[in-house]
């Protein structure tokens, strides 16, 4: 049977929020926690890459089991926290087959579009299986072990459609309506509050 991980990506300083966009309320808990117990429910095996804030937003986890890692090196963009937590699973669950790439503001992200994800992976035997919204292919994204080498070899603010980008023609996609919803700025968020919270 295949193994998976899923990395969340919950590092950054949310700058033009003002506000760590982990720690917005939302489905009775926080932003992050809500995407954390979905991810969760499609896998035992998740990550959270953190890095600003990072005690802070530890402790409105601790409910839930998952593994952190702190990224020393966050501030760098998101690809130092691909391959920080890429690193992780493949320490932790060195027989994983592939991972599942996440970001903390994308609240409409569910156990079941994961879950999609995964069958797809199977029955298409795609390298990458990438949700699709609006014009573009993004996050969250599987990536077989395959591509674990190219990911490791990120460099700035690269981060999982880079891969995407370049091999398109292994890809395959989900659609995901709603993923073009993510929180960079307050006004994000108030309109975030104006949507019902289903998927």
């Amino acid at each position: 049977m295949e193994q998976f991980a899923i990395i969340i990506l919950a590092a950054g300083s949310s700058k033009r929020l003002g506000y760590p966009k982990q720690l917005l309320p939302y489905s009775g808990h926080t932003l992050l926690h809500h995407v954390a117990s979905e991810a969760l429910k499609a896998s035992y095996n998740v990550i959270v890459v953190l890095g600003s804030q990072a005690e802070r937003i530890k402790e409105d986890m601790k409910d839930l089991s998952l593994r952190f890692l702190y990224n020393e090196e966050w501030e760098e963009g998101m690809s130092s926290s691909i391959r920080c937590g890429l690193s992780g699973v493949l320490e932790y669950w060195p027989s994983v087959d592939a991972v599942i790439i996440m970001v903390t503001d994308q609240p409409f992200v569910s156990s079941s579009l994961l879950e999609d994800m995964i069958n797809q992976h199977r029955q298409l035997e795609k390298p990458i299986v990438a949700c699709s919204y609006k014009d573009t292919i993004g996050v969250p994204a599987l990536f077989d072990k395959s591509l674990f080498a190219s990911l490791l070899e990120l460099k700035g603010q690269s981060g999982a459609k880079k891969i995407i980008g370049l091999n398109r023609d292994l890809t395959a996609t989900i659609s995901f309506p709603k993923g073009y919803v993510d929180i960079d700025t307050s006004e994000d968020f108030d309109a975030l509050k104006k949507m019902p919270i289903s998927n």
